[in-house]
């Protein structure tokens, strides 16, 4: 029978992934209720929520290195050079795959483009801003510290399937997630959060997963004027639709519920898991299996 201390330590004498992980999901509750008081809403106006909770995550994951005794860096962020090429070659990557699979469907007449009124750089900027945000939180949160811990405990395969199932739960209330449009989306999404894992995997870093990220969301977004897993704003460009069944176009939703994206997505991971990725820069963790 295992002994008590083995249920918490493993055979290298380091805390057990799952204990870590519940370690760094209590500590963000706990900064998440720490913060609320002190951001009232008057200031909310000045920074968006998003750039909170990825202050609030970014610490999370500080604070339980710190335990271990090891850097940020070990997390897959670094301020050098090579965080913001991969960055760059990211958001491209992104971009490419929602602007294939937007060509696609207005190939097969899903829809036309107008361009949108009163939209200028201002309005690009302010959603590469949004967007960034929200993909450096999404990124720490599924594809970060409890992420690679899972990565140790099950590997990688088994944290990339219960990741990519949590990244579709924390999508699964968005609006316009009903019928058919949740079944294409959800496969999207799940799609989407593997493409994201195997960047990680190969670099050993964050900073190729949140650049796809944003690269995804602002060209989709921003740029092409489609819904964002069901939020939807005012892009460069208004796509009108042409009575197509939303499983080829996304509809409301977004390219994210479109059969071509899931196309695209397997394309991309395909492409992925061929690639060897960037020598020289990935932490010990993408090399665990």
């Amino acid at each position: 029978m295992p002994s008590l201390r083995s249920s918490f330590i493993d055979d290298q004498g380091t805390v057990r992934s799952g204990w870590r992980i519940l370690q760094f999901t209590l500590l963000l509750g706990v900064l998440n209720l720490a913060v609320a008081p002190l951001w009232p809403a008057p200031l909310r106006g000045q920074i968006p929520d998003r750039w909170i909770d990825t202050a609030v995550v970014l610490a999370a994951t500080w604070l339980c290195l710190r335990t271990e005794g090891r850097p940020l860096a070990e997390a897959g962020l670094r301020a050098d050079g090579r965080f913001l090429r991969e960055i760059t070659l990211g958001t491209l990557g992104g971009a490419a795959v929602m602007l294939a699979t937007a060509g696609l469907i207005g190939a097969l007449g899903g829809f036309h483009w107008i361009r949108t009124p009163g939209t200028g750089l201002r309005d690009l900027l302010a959603g590469a801003s949004v967007y960034l945000a929200v993909a450096g939180f999404e990124e720490l949160l599924f594809r970060g510290y409890a992420f690679q811990r899972a990565v140790r405990g099950l590997g990688f395969a088994g944290a990339q399937a219960v990741f990519a199932a949590a990244f579709v739960a924390a999508h699964w209330s968005n609006p316009g997630m009903t019928g058919a449009t949740r079944i294409w989306a959800a496969l999207n999404i799940a799609l989407a959060g593997l493409m994201l894992g195997l960047c990680w995997r190969r670099t050993g870093s964050l900073a190729l997963p949140i650049g796809v990220h944003l690269g995804w969301n602002w060209t989709q977004g921003t740029l092409l004027g489609f819904g964002v897993s069901g939020t939807e704003g005012a892009g460069w460009w208004t796509p009108v639709f042409h009575g197509r069944p939303e499983w080829l176009t996304g509809g409301a939703f977004g390219l994210e519920a479109s059969a071509v994206c899931a196309l695209v997505c397997g394309a991309a991971i395909l492409g992925l898991w061929r690639w060897r990725g960037i020598s020289g820069g990935g932490s010990s963790r993408a090399s665990e299996s």
